[in-house]
């Protein structure tokens, strides 16, 4: 038995914390930290296998764009030689004396007929070209909605009936029929009679018709929804409260919109690219030699019958791009909005 100047002496052992609980469940309190619209929306997102797989899909055809030119000096070969006339791979008629397109260890998807240029760098520079000009398209095009429909729906009476036939009589241009028509008539106004056509001059026509006849959409798609939130309870506070408008629409109207936006963009993109691909097939958008997915299926369906594996890699191409840029929107938008059934 110690001493009772021993036991004063000897320090009383301090217990651990022990994690606080909830009562009845025995979890740590930090399993319910409260987490935001954004991290919820990126939960859901994650627990999606088909939106992580074509956001993977999209991420790769984006990197290989920017990362044309590396590619092409890693590869050895660019989009423009002209590989078949030089080394004597096609044949009297302007076709791939090899199997296949001429697919080969030093042409991996084969040639293209006539010209003989590398089927692998015009796919890789067409993507290029395509997006590029989509892009341009749709952001064009969401900034416009945007603001387009902001203004209907917030200021609303005769500015929203006058605003909304204009957008009327855009949406009763057929766009096809309106691309084609016009494109000519567009050009011939930046190029003279005789004159060399710069290169800048069809991607920008191609740009300014597409925003044009593309941005309806959206614009009626915001104006909808904020006229729906300019009545709530919590934006006539804001306006009680002595909030200006630009404080009500950059605060109050945006935040709350700003997913539907998201998942129009993912949407419009792929559309934009199949109508450039269109509009350069018919002959009205990008010309040789600038690489285009268009021209190349121009090209595969004049020689189909003899070569029909230059239409196989750009179709398969646009077919993947499409379908996975087409998932990944349905995918963001049941993120965003977990009542949204698909």
């Amino acid at each position: 038995m110690s001493s009772p100047t021993t036991a004063a002496t000897e320090p009383e052992p301090v217990p651990a914390e022990a994690p606080a609980a909830t009562e009845g469940t025995g979890k740590s309190s930090d399993e319910h930290v409260g987490r935001s619209p954004g991290q919820l929306a990126w939960l859901r997102f994650r627990r999606d296998q088909t939106g992580i797989v074509c956001a993977v899909v999209v991420g790769i055809f984006i990197l290989v764009a920017i990362a044309a030119p590396l590619i092409s000096k890693i590869y050895g070969k660019n989009a423009y030689n002209l590989y078949g006339q030089d080394d004597g791979l096609l044949n009297s008629y302007g076709l791939p004396i090899a199997p296949n397109g001429g697919i080969s260890a030093q042409h991996w998807f084969g040639i293209e007929p006539q010209l003989g240029r590398d089927v692998f760098m015009l796919l890789i520079y067409g993507i290029r070209t395509s997006l590029l000009i989509a892009l341009a398209v749709t952001v064009l095009s969401v900034v416009t909605g945007v603001l387009y429909g902001l203004t209907q729906g917030y200021l609303s009476g005769r500015t929203d009936y006058l605003l909304g036939r204009f957008s009327d009589f855009m949406l009763s241009f057929p766009s096809q029929l309106f691309f084609i028509a016009f494109s000519p008539v567009a050009i011939s106004l930046f190029v003279g009679v005789g004159d060399q056509e710069p290169w800048w001059v069809r991607p920008f026509v191609l740009i300014t018709l597409q925003f044009l006849l593309g941005w309806m959409g959206l614009g009626r798609l915001v104006r909808a929804q904020v006229l729906s939130l300019r009545e709530r309870e919590f934006v006539e506070a804001a306006r009680i409260s002595g909030a200006s408008s630009r404080r009500i629409i950059l605060k109050e109207l945006l935040p709350n919109i700003w997913s539907t936006i998201l998942v129009q963009s993912t949407l419009m993109l792929p559309v934009f690219v199949t109508a450039e691909a269109g509009l350069s097939f018919l002959g009205v958008g990008i010309l040789p030699p600038t690489p285009d997915w268009g021209l190349m299926f121009q090209t595969g369906a004049t020689y189909y019958q003899n070569d029909i594996t230059f239409m196989f890699f750009p179709g398969i191409a646009m077919v993947i791009f499409v379908v996975a840029f087409n998932l990944l929107g349905d995918s963001v938008r049941d993120a965003l909005d977990p009542k949204t059934l698909r």
